[in-house]
């Protein structure tokens, strides 16, 4: 008579990983107190067994309202906070809590994708903004965790994005239209490895529709600067200040558009009599500055992300959702 195949258990981790079953427990249900070298070995094994936590914490879990997690970077960035908020808005009359990890390095990033989908102490999980490796996507879906990825894509999980680079052509596109041929560019350098850099993608679009237009972008009108008003509005100085200072500026985001218009005012150039701006991302800050800006929608992209998560809650068979977000040029009164 064949055996039956004998189910994992914490005992046979801890043997193949050579930790104590202490010390397995501590990873799955705090990762923070065990080193990277060990958590690795840990999960290693757990991947090598098919080990999956005993089912009695998630049923505890399911007795309780359910729970959603949002892994995300920049907790106090103007765009996070408004993805944020259409999160919170939509899970709110529903029978979820909302749980937010916030991230400050690689390693911290690493710890929450491969401890989370073990816990079973999460129906679903949204991740902002942050990248994914296949061996992180396999595990969230192998241990049946529903993930939302914003911004940036995996073929196997859930995705809601926006198409940067196009972004960026519409901006040059609506410049080139106002009538303007001496623009420049103004992004943010200070986003850390762990996170995607979609300020690239749209200088990138932005390029391609100035060259197709027969305008060159020469390298003194692109301009980084760190995610600050302060440093921002130094920045702008310097490109207001040229011998030839650009008629336009596309600054890559809303918050630092609204350092260069700051500057203009510092330096007495009107806006948009001598000086067009427009952003990127329509935060709230920008309607009431009256900025023209490309609008990605940050609240409908965290709305749409619960939406597509509790659709799958449950159902951890269904195909992963691709959906990508309209852009479109919000024109006021800065350009």
């Amino acid at each position: 008579m064949e055996k039956t195949k004998k189910t994992p258990t914490i005992y046979d981790v801890a043997k193949l990983a050579g930790v104590s079953i202490t010390t397995v427990s501590r990873m799955l249900n705090d990762s923070d107190k065990v080193n990277s070298e060990t958590r690795k070995r840990i999960l290693a094994s757990v991947d090598a067994l098919g080990f999956v936590p005993k089912a009695e914490a998630r049923a505890r879990a399911m007795q309780r309202n359910g729970r959603i997690g949002v892994i995300t970077p920049f907790f106090t960035a103007p765009s996070f906070i408004q993805r944020l908020r259409g999160i919170a808005g939509a899970l709110s009359p529903k029978n979820f809590e909302l749980v937010i990890y916030t991230v400050e390095s690689t390693d911290q990033l690493h710890r929450y994708l491969s401890t989370l989908p073990l816990t079973g102490n999460l129906d679903g999980l949204i991740v902002l903004s942050l990248q994914i490796d296949d061996e992180e996507a396999n595990r969230l879906v192998d241990h049946d965790l529903p993930t939302v990825l914003i911004e940036y894509p995996h073929p196997n999980l859930n995705c809601v994005e926006i198409d940067n680079i196009e972004g960026g052509r519409m901006a040059a596109a609506y410049l080139i239209r106002k009538g303007h041929r001496h623009v420049a560019f103004l992004g943010d350098t200070d986003l850390p490895e762990y996170s995607i850099h979609p300020v690239s993608q749209r200088l990138v679009g932005f390029r391609q529709a100035l060259k197709e237009a027969g305008i060159d972008l020469p390298d003194v009108l692109v301009r980084l600067a760190p995610y600050s008003q302060e440093q921002t509005r130094q920045v702008a100085r310097e490109l207001l200040s040229l011998p030839e200072p650009p008629t336009a500026i596309f600054a890559a985001t809303d918050f630092q558009a609204l350092g260069v218009l700051k500057a203009a005012h510092h330096l007495n150039v009107r806006v948009p009599e001598q000086l067009a701006v427009i952003g990127f991302d329509d935060l709230d800050m920008a309607e009431y500055a009256e900025l023209t800006t490309i609008g990605q929608h940050l609240d409908e992209s965290g709305r749409l992300a619960v939406e597509i998560l509790l659709a799958q809650v449950g159902y951890a068979s269904s195909l992963p959702r691709h959906v990508q977000i309209p852009l479109n040029i919000i024109e006021r009164q800065t350009a």
